[in-house]
């Protein structure tokens, strides 16, 4: 696949949506089930690479946080875009291939990136990874898949 200065267009503007969608459903879930300053999710992302240091630090471990949340993102949303131009049937139907990549991200994220992170993680806890897994399909996993479709579309 050819990066155009379209495609990196359509892919950074496709992750920033899907990020801010993310961040603004992890929010609204995070004020519902525990009522403290959101903030902290960002505090917690950092802390998958700085540890339990990043919430003595101070703001610019949130700063960091954001960083890396778009980052992910953006990783996130590349490769969709790389998939979809190989797998032409992701392109063609939405919004399944959306729900299936935002629980894709969802075990990915929770199976495999956390784990290996320096993250603290609590006890599981099923009604919350159903929640965050609905957030990244409708946050995350669709729109990628519709933006994706659309970039498609007019590039083919």
């Amino acid at each position: 696949m050819k990066i155009s200065r379209k495609l990196f267009s359509a892919v950074l503007w496709t992750s920033l949506v899907a990020g801010t969608l993310d961040a603004i459903g992890a929010i609204i879930n995070y004020l519902i089930a525990y009522g403290k300053n959101p903030v902290r999710i960002f505090y917690y992302i950092a802390s998958g690479v700085f540890g339990k240091e990043a919430y003595s630090v101070g703001n610019i471990m949130a700063v960091l946080g954001l960083v890396f949340h778009y980052l992910i993102a953006l990783v996130f949303t590349s490769f969709f875009f790389l998939l979809a131009s190989r797998i032409i049937w992701l392109q063609r139907h939405l919004p399944i291939s959306g729900i299936f990549y935002g629980i894709f991200i969802w075990l990915v994220m929770n199976c495999i990136v956390l784990p290996f992170s320096n993250v603290v993680r609590g006890p599981f806890n099923p009604a919350q990874a159903i929640i965050g897994i609905l957030i990244l399909i409708l946050a995350v996993g669709i729109p990628i898949s519709i933006r994706s479709s659309l970039y498609f579309s007019k590039a083919g």
